[in-house]
């Protein structure tokens, strides 16, 4: 990025008070800004970052987009609103990359199916942007396109959203060359209202691409499958379910999954042997949307089959940790009910002693008992379930399995701290939305 502030206030319809600095970044933490960087004085329910223009004039910052005028020496772009022009400088800047541009939506793997996507694209591509942690809202969706640079050739962008109208606002951002969703479960359904509410949600992210843009959409969800749409491009882990399907899928525990990618591209057939290196059939799921993207966008099945190999999970994404005697997968990052049942079918694959720690499952509105009893349902096969939280009571009450239950994960770290509760050579599950704080379990469990 290299703009001067008064091509931003064009971009942002904002007026320049002061220099007209050079600006070669832009940051939201005052901590840190840095030589180059504009500070962005975002606005939230509980804090105003006009309150820190000053020390990040301090620690060298090069401008601040606000909303005032403030009490700082440094150059100022007063817009109406912060978040968004932000949005309008992050457009404006994306229009200027030629990257190809992914994104990837979806009520569960969306993140998985992004690491997997840039990494398939990265066996052909010299240098490709993705979207780092959970910076996939209004916010950080802004702050990842405005890190595109002219040497970036591919751009992988996920969109999260609890919300109608939030997709929309984001692919009108990044106008997208490709748009993969992922499924449509259940997570947020309390916003949403309904399965229904949820694909129609999802479906925004169609409204901002290219004209000739390919959707790439999961023809095993029965939500996904009804879709109509023109460039549609249908991904199957049944045979000859779809555009691009897997076959010979074969497990090797918790080492990963291996298949058969059979794909029909530009009217030519190609089918070549993939090795992932997670398990689980969902797995196979987003390795197929992963391969999709790479075919379509002209590489060979070699590559493909390379970048799904060469991939590694966002920590906390089923990361599988051996420690302490035990194998650990980490899902600590965030549940619904589609995700930890992929989840406990993972857990089935492994031998010996077999243990989930599942806690609250969050925005399930007056769907939440129903769904953590049907979570329950799916522990057939587990020797032991340690639920823990107030909604996680229904997962205790209605497991078949050997169960424990905890008010919350405090009271279970400290039973952890006093008793075995787990066998040595045990594989452990961890998951629960990400307020429950199950990262400290993982951590626990881990520590060497």
């Amino acid at each position: 990025m290299n703009y001067r502030l008064s091509e931003i206030a064009v971009m942002t319809n904002g007026t320049v008070v002061g220099e007209d600095a050079v600006i070669t970044g832009v940051t939201k933490d005052s901590r840190t800004a840095a030589a180059g960087e504009m500070f962005i004085a975002l606005k939230g329910e509980r804090f105003d970052a006009h309150d820190f223009v000053a020390q990040a004039a301090q620690a060298g910052a090069a401008a601040a987009m606000v909303e005032r005028k403030v009490d700082a020496d440094i150059p100022q772009l007063i817009v109406k609103d912060v978040r968004l022009a932000l949005g309008d400088m992050a457009r404006e800047h994306c229009k200027k990359s030629g990257a190809v541009k992914v994104a990837v939506t979806g009520s569960t793997g969306k993140t998985t199916t992004r690491d997997i996507v840039a990494s398939v694209l990265a066996a052909h591509y010299k240098n490709v942007l993705k979207t780092q942690g959970n910076y996939n809202n209004d916010i950080g969706l802004p702050f990842t396109v405005l890190g595109l640079e002219d040497s970036h050739d591919a751009a992988v962008i996920e969109m999260g959203m609890n919300h109608f109208g939030e997709i929309e606002y984001l692919t009108n951002i990044v106008h997208p060359d490709i748009a993969v969703i992922t499924n449509v479960g259940t997570a947020h359904i309390e916003n949403l209202g309904s399965r229904e509410g949820i694909l129609k949600a999802k479906c925004e992210i169609f409204d901002g691409m290219k004209k000739d843009g390919l959707k790439i959409l999961n023809g095993d969800n029965d939500m996904l499958a009804t879709v109509k749409a023109e460039n549609t491009y249908f991904f199957s882990v049944k045979e000859n379910g779809g555009d691009i399907y897997a076959s010979d899928i074969q497990s090797r525990g918790l080492k990963g999954i291996s298949c058969t990618i059979n794909a029909a591209v530009n009217g030519q057939k190609v089918s070549f042997h993939a090795d992932i290196p997670l398990p689980g059939l969902h797995m196979v799921s987003n390795a197929l949307a992963a391969a999709a993207v790479g075919l379509n966008c002209g590489l060979s099945c070699d590559e493909v089959a390379r970048g799904i190999a060469d991939f590694t999970p966002t920590s906390g994404r089923m990361d599988i940790i051996e420690a302490n005697g035990l194998t650990v997968i980490d899902g600590a990052y965030n549940a619904n009910p589609d995700s930890m049942a992929a989840s406990l079918a993972v857990l089935k694959q492994a031998e010996g002693f077999k243990c989930a720690i599942l806690g609250d499952m969050l925005e399930l509105g007056g769907h939440s008992d129903k769904m953590h009893e049907q979570v329950a349902a799916r522990t057939d096969g587990i020797d032991l379930v340690i639920a823990v939280g107030e909604h996680s009571k229904r997962i205790y009450e209605n497991t078949p399995a050997k169960a424990l239950w905890f008010e919350n994960t405090d009271a279970l770290l400290s039973e952890l701290s006093q008793k075995a509760l787990i066998p040595e050579g045990a594989s452990v599950l961890v998951k629960a939305s990400h307020s429950m704080g199950f990262k400290k379990i993982v951590e626990k469990l881990t520590a060497r």
